[in-house]
């Protein structure tokens, strides 16, 4: 199938902030090339970066920071000189991780074991929501677009509340769900009446067109259905579509993926898996009836599964394949024109962050580039068979087994092959994280660069450094 250019609708492009938040003048600078490559907007999911007050100051960061409210105001008053739009995104129901996790907030929880999910039934909860979001929205100036998330609502209806509610005739958890959002979207109408509510589909993809039309929702939110993979079921997606279009829901908004989305610890991004994503996505814009209408698509740029999760890849690894995916949809597929137009404005020879190149020394690369290239290069090394299995390597097996290390009784030419080995591995990761932390000091706070060497580089780093001390022990008891 042919198809055209992504229709009328915005694109915006997916800020996660819950994990590697960027320090703002990298953010300016981040804001700046999506203009350039024809974005419309930004998806905020500010969690606990954001500069929450009074009785909620206990969701701020504690590693780094929060944005401070000028810093916040700066991003969105940037981004409109740009032409871009910010619409935050604030969850209201499931992934409320980031909040609950805190103690004082533990009996908020609709299971005490699921850190995510509110408890539908407390007032407390709703009251908590809706403070949250009068300060987001209060320091959002002229907003008329509010995100509340409600994805993944795990868990719900296993509560004893909610059990005690469920008992009765007629209560099913999808009434649960939707009597927790109504509420939600009903008190933000009264309280903002011109802001747009956008959603999360997830948790109504099984729900049936009549249940939908007289949950009260209708009118009030418009769905983002959401599908990250290369191989998206395209009649399944548009009969979903349609469903939701049927049950009155005409307004819709599409999610795909940049990054964040291959698996929950991946260090590189892949940029055809995310282009293939987009192709896809279009195939399902081109099949719609006349009667929906796609307000737009976020592309998602997750950087935790969850707010407890690991770091999946950074920003700076992830551009290429930002670029590649808007340009996707700007051209209607990857041709050599979108190809060419991502290289051009990168400044790099290949969209692939793997393999690229810079074809430029000036500024026109793209921000974070630098750091991008030893995240490669150091993910290389660090993936290597030599070096992810030096402990099953022959020498290690053959001259310096658990027997060989408890007896202290080794052969020394090999022990000091091994050390020397180890040692030159060491050397050279060292010198690389050295030149990662230079290079990440000025586009994230000290906190991100520790979590993500503790991630990648220290379980493949500690056990060679515990290997050059063992065989030092042992030569200790060998060699005179």
């Amino acid at each position: 199938m042919t198809c055209s250019p992504w229709p009328k609708g915005k694109k915006l492009v997916h800020l996660d902030l819950k994990g590697a938040p960027p320090r703002v003048e990298h953010l300016h600078r981040l804001i700046e090339l999506l203009s350039q490559l024809g974005a419309d907007g930004l998806l905020v999911e500010y969690e606990d970066m954001f500069p929450y007050e009074s009785g909620l100051q206990l969701l701020q960061a504690t590693a780094q920071p929060a944005y401070s409210r000028e810093e916040v105001l700066s991003m969105q008053e940037f981004a409109k000189s740009r032409g871009l739009e910010v619409i935050p995104l604030v969850q209201t129901f499931g992934h409320m991780e980031f909040v609950l996790k805190h103690r004082s907030m533990w009996h908020l929880r609709e299971v005490p074991h699921c850190v995510g999910t509110l408890n539908p039934h407390k007032e407390e909860g709703v009251e908590l929501v809706m403070e949250m979001l009068r300060q987001v929205v209060s320091l959002h100036p002229g907003l008329s677009t509010l995100h509340i998330g409600a994805d993944e609502v795990y868990l719900l209806g296993e509560g004893e509340d909610s059990k005690g509610w469920l008992s009765s005739p007629g209560h099913s958890v999808e009434q649960l769900f939707l009597s927790h959002v109504t509420k939600v979207a009903k008190a933000i109408k009264e309280t903002w009446p011109h802001l747009t509510i956008i959603m999360w589909d997830d948790m109504m993809r099984s729900m049936s067109q009549d249940t939908l039309k007289a949950s009260g929702l209708v009118g009030l939110v418009q769905p983002m259905l959401w599908d990250y993979t290369p191989n998206l079921d395209v009649d399944k997606t548009v009969s979903l579509l349609e469903k939701y279009c049927s049950a009155g829901m005409s307004d819709l908004w599409a999610a795909s993926s940049f990054k964040g989305s291959t698996s929950v610890y991946t260090c590189v991004t892949c940029t055809q898996r995310h282009v293939d994503n987009h192709l896809q996505w279009l195939k399902v814009s081109a099949s719609l009836s006349a009667a929906i209408n796609l307000r737009g698509i976020a592309i998602t740029g997750w950087q935790r599964y969850d707010h407890l999760s690991v770091l999946c890849e950074l920003m700076p690894v992830a551009v290429p394949s930002l670029a590649a995916c808007i340009q996707t949809l700007v051209y209607g597929e990857f041709s050599s024109e979108a190809h060419n137009k991502v290289t051009e404005t990168l400044g790099i020879s290949s969209v692939e962050v793997e393999a690229m190149e810079r074809t430029s020394a000036g500024e026109t690369l793209f921000p974070g580039s630098g750091l991008a290239e030893l995240i490669v290069e150091l993910s290389r090394l660090l993936n290597s068979e030599d070096l992810r299995f030096f402990e099953s390597n022959m020498y290690m097996r053959g001259w310096f087994s658990p027997h060989h290390q408890r007896q202290k009784i080794v052969n020394p030419l090999m022990a000091m092959q091994l050390h020397s080995q180890a040692s030159v591995y060491l050397e050279t990761l060292e010198k690389k994280v050295e030149a990662l932390k230079k290079e990440m000091v000025d586009l994230y706070p000290a906190a991100t660069t520790q979590e993500w060497i503790e991630e990648h580089v220290s379980p493949v780093m500690a056990p060679l450094q515990r290997l050059t001390e063992d065989v030092q022990a042992c030569l200790k008891e060998m060699v005179p």
